[in-house]
């Protein structure tokens, strides 16, 4: 075999086994422990020194669990008082994987 042909299979070889990892779905559990956590907490109570500074509501109640998933994400990305806006921090899939882990908290 010719050394470009080992080479063209090498690359392919690894081009195939990097595809899924890009292709992965963000994981939503992880973005919120690394994102929202330390304000919301880890069971999105917001029981955190800083959660409860500023007075955030819980999103386990029904209150935030009735929002929409648009309601949901436009606070997210635009922020609202002093909680941050994540867009064009984080990819419309990394913030739609946070608002469908929002969900499971309830």
């Amino acid at each position: 075999m010719s050394r470009k042909f080992v080479a063209i299979i090498l690359s392919v070889a690894v081009i195939l086994i990097a595809a899924p990892a890009a292709f992965a779905a963000p994981d939503g559990g992880a973005l919120y422990k690394a994102k929202c956590a330390s304000c919301h907490g880890p069971d999105g109570g917001g029981m955190t020194p800083m959660g409860k500074a500023m007075k955030l509501r819980d999103l386990r109640s029904p209150d935030v669990q009735k929002l929409t998933d648009a309601d949901l994400t436009k606070v997210t990305s635009d922020g609202k008082g002093k909680m941050p806006a994540y867009k064009g921090k984080l990819s419309d899939a990394d913030i739609s994987a946070l608002v469908a882990y929002i969900r499971t908290l309830k």
